[in-house]
């Protein structure tokens, strides 16, 4: 008899299949191979004594701080730990409970119903002398080369922005802005170039996004999130996805002193009432991207945060974009010039991914990108 552990098997049931498991016994088992912790916060005292007792029940744990037994405050913050089965029992067992349970099991029935995404790389070209990265810097024909060169490498998405929104960026007219996009755009629908990969407009001029739909431009980067109602209706017209970014506020203002008394709940907080806002005006659920704007308003520590923990906000349902491509986080973390963050910009998004949140990476070095993803899908059992 010989053993080893077994460590990240991503496909459960592929697995247990191959070990020719009886079919009725794989997604039973599947489920108890999973493992998913859930931070709580401001929780009901009496919740909390209810869900402690409900966990330990049936075989989950709820980490409590002391004195919640005897009720010392009127709510905690707990650790919620169980196997995809424990949590799919408590959330049936809790939809029947007072104190806020009841919602507190909705919530977590959405979590549940996660769903991996294909994993896709957007490569970015920007039209303008002013983006903090230069060897993304591209206008007129030469931005149509590195297109064809990305198109080649292996990207499935291409962003192109005439606007920096580095920090402190300068602000740009609109005619200034689609006199930039304007040739780009153009050659796009000439060459029929929108039929060999998907094009994305990263704008939120109405003025500029409407030009880039009529070129056969189909995905709005929306770096205000949404803000602009005529945004939307803009990517409703046009049948085009939109992605919602989030940013503490403007590219001239967001790194001054940023702080948030929870990152993760902000964040979540304005996203649902993005997405509301989208589909209150007719916008599909599947048509929405989340981009939780690594460096847009953010601390090291804020950036960190929403990367290990990105898998949350699969919970609304939208694909998840992450982009950190050669930002200055690598910077605070390992002193290094723009030039020299390629590896560190790897690590980063390979982490967004494994954390089982981003299914699309913004990204300056699609051949590297493609390389390194089709090595860890290699790995991943």
């Amino acid at each position: 008899m010989k053993i080893y552990q077994v460590n990240n098997i991503k496909d459960r049931s592929k697995f247990l299949k191959n070990l020719q498991v009886h079919g009725g016994g794989v997604s039973i088992m599947a489920k108890k191979m999973e493992l998913l912790t859930f931070y709580i916060k401001d929780l009901k005292t009496p919740a909390v004594n209810i869900l402690k007792q409900d966990s330990l029940s049936i075989g989950a744990e709820l980490a409590t701080p002391s004195g919640v037994i005897i009720c010392e405050k009127d709510r905690y913050d707990c650790l919620l730990i169980g196997t995809r089965k424990h949590i799919e029992i408590l959330a049936k067992k809790e939809l029947s409970q007072p104190f806020g349970l009841k919602q507190l099991a909705l919530e977590l029935q959405k979590f549940l119903k996660v769903k991996d995404d294909k994993i896709k790389i957007m490569g970015i070209i920007n039209a303008n002398d002013d983006s903090f990265f230069s060897g993304s810097r591209f206008m007129d024909r030469d931005a149509i080369k590195e297109i064809e060169k990305m198109i080649a490498e292996g990207a499935d998405i291409i962003d192109i922005g005439a606007v920096s929104s580095r920090p402190n960026a300068d602000e740009v007219l609109e005619e200034v802005e689609l006199k930039r996009i304007k040739p780009i755009c153009d050659a796009i629908k000439s060459k029929k170039l929108y039929e060999r990969v998907s094009f994305s407009i990263d704008s939120y001029t109405p003025l500029v996004i409407e030009y880039a739909l009529k070129s056969g431009f189909n995905l709005v980067n929306d770096i205000t999130g949404a803000s602009n109602s005529e945004v939307i209706k803009l990517a409703i017209k046009y049948g085009a996805k939109l992605c919602i970014m989030h940013m503490q506020g403007t590219p001239q203002t967001m790194q001054d002193n940023p702080y948030y008394d929870d990152i993760m709940v902000e964040v979540s907080d304005f996203f649902e009432d993005r997405i509301d806002k989208c589909e209150s005006l007719g916008m599909r659920r599947d048509d929405i991207i989340l981009d939780v704007g690594i460096g847009f308003g953010k601390t090291l520590e804020h950036n960190l945060t929403l990367i290990r923990n990105m898998k949350h906000f699969k919970k609304f349902g939208c694909e998840i974009l992450v982009g950190a491509s050669r930002k200055s986080m690598i910077d605070k973390i390992i002193h290094t010039p723009i030039s020299e963050r390629l590896s560190g910009t790897l690590a980063i998004h390979l982490k967004s991914i494994s954390n089982g949140g981003a299914s699309i990476i913004r990204c300056h070095d699609i051949k590297e990108h493609v390389q390194a993803i089709s090595v860890w899908e290699s790995l991943s059992i």
